[in-house]
């Protein structure tokens, strides 16, 4: 069994994740792709993620991709999050991790539903509400707000009904909009507001899409998911591919099988896996610097990053979910974090002493991404500790 050690784990994220200046892409498409899916909770991190990998490439190409061309696709899959699809991966989303979440979804949904006295019957509710949507659709695209002003089902709220201070009220319509989502049924087009917003405008997927293939059968779906992962991100282990999927350990046993991946040992004894055409040792790639947006597709690729992340460094750079804010990359490692001031300059936070040439590196990152965002200030719901403390004057 081939032996991978953490130093070539390192080597292939600056080549396949295009973080090494020599490896980077030339397309918002080419670098979804290398990356299987990019996070879109946080609306930014898809444009800066595309910024660290990417030259020549603006805010507008990315929103060209995502609103005109289509090529990559916004859709809520893997452990309820939004991610950017390229497009052809979406039937097997569909029919895999999207439809596991939209059966949990569901039960969820037509449980409050029933249990606020809405209707007794929360599946049919549900079914209603959803066909209800849907008709609306079909005349044209239209904003959440828009929704709930034209379709009686979306208008209702939940909850607030106490004094308790977590006791808010909720409005059903995104509710609604999720699992319409998550079946695939409706996509969220283009964004109502600035790129650094989730603003969507919802519309049929059929008229944003035009021709697409049926959701994959589960299991098919769950083997293209590990197929892609494992191109960008193997090795890994089950767990790490288990974490990712937001899946169980059966699923993720059978698409190793069906895509016949290879075992390796990592560094820490585990057992890795790779695709059997993915065995042959990768070169170093020389130093490198990067720097990261919140819930980045590498900071969130793996369950166990011991290999490139320091245990210590945790309780400032993610949340207690898991959650990680920015990150500053030297050589394969997060050695920091990184804020913008109040003039949008971006300024470093480094936890770790990366010498002068790591410091000459990360703050010529620093200034790139700096003339890029153009003094355009990224808010962030997932602030680490690192970067509130570095905000403090």
């Amino acid at each position: 069994m081939r032996h991978v050690s953490d130093a070539e784990r390192r080597h292939r994220i600056a080549t396949r994740h295009a973080l090494a200046p020599a490896h980077r892409l030339d397309s918002v498409e080419a670098v979804t792709r290398a990356m299987t899916v990019l996070h879109a909770t946080e609306a930014a991190t898809v444009h800066l993620a595309v910024a660290a990998r990417a030259e020549g490439l603006g805010p507008d190409d990315v929103d060209t991709a995502l609103y005109d061309d289509r090529e990559v696709v916004k859709q809520l899959a893997m452990r309820r999050t939004l991610f950017v699809f390229p497009r052809d991966l979406l039937p097997a989303a569909w029919g895999s991790a999207s439809a596991r979440v939209a059966t949990s979804e569901r039960k969820r949904i037509a449980k409050a539903i029933a249990g606020a006295g809405i209707a007794a019957d929360g599946e049919a509710w549900l079914d209603a509400a959803r066909e209800a949507t849907l008709a609306r659709l079909a005349v044209g695209p239209a904003s959440t707000s828009e929704l709930r002003a034209e379709v009686p089902e979306l208008a209702g709220m939940i909850g607030g009904t106490t004094d308790k201070s977590y006791d808010r009220p909720t409005p059903v319509a995104p509710w609604v909009l999720t699992h319409l989502g998550l079946s695939g049924d409706a996509v969220r087009g283009r964004n109502g507001g600035h790129w650094r917003l989730n603003k969507p405008v919802w519309t049929l997927a059929d008229d944003w899409l035009g021709t697409v293939d049926d959701p994959l059968d589960e299991a098919t779906g769950y083997a293209e998911l590990v197929r892609r992962w494992l191109g960008t991100f193997g090795p890994g282990t089950s767990a790490d591919l288990q974490w990712w999927l937001g899946s169980t350990k059966g699923a993720v046993t059978r698409a190793l099988a069906d895509v016949e991946a290879v075992e390796v040992t990592l560094d820490d004894g585990t057992t890795g896996w790779l695709l059997p055409d993915d065995t042959d040792e990768v070169g170093a790639a020389g130093p490198w610097a990067a720097l990261l947006p919140t819930l980045d597709p590498t900071v969130m690729g793996w369950k166990s990053r011991d290999f490139y992340l320091d245990p210590a460094h945790v309780p400032f750079l993610f949340d207690t979910n898991g959650n990680a804010g920015t990150t500053a990359w030297w050589d394969g490692r997060i050695v920091g974090c990184w804020v913008q001031d109040d003039e949008g300059v971006v300024r470093l936070s480094l936890l770790e002493d990366v010498g002068p040439a790591g410091h000459d590196a990360l703050h010529a990152e620093a200034a790139r991404l700096t003339a890029w965002l153009d003094g355009t200030v990224i808010g962030n719901v997932y602030a680490s500790r690192q970067m509130k403390q570095a905000r403090l004057p």
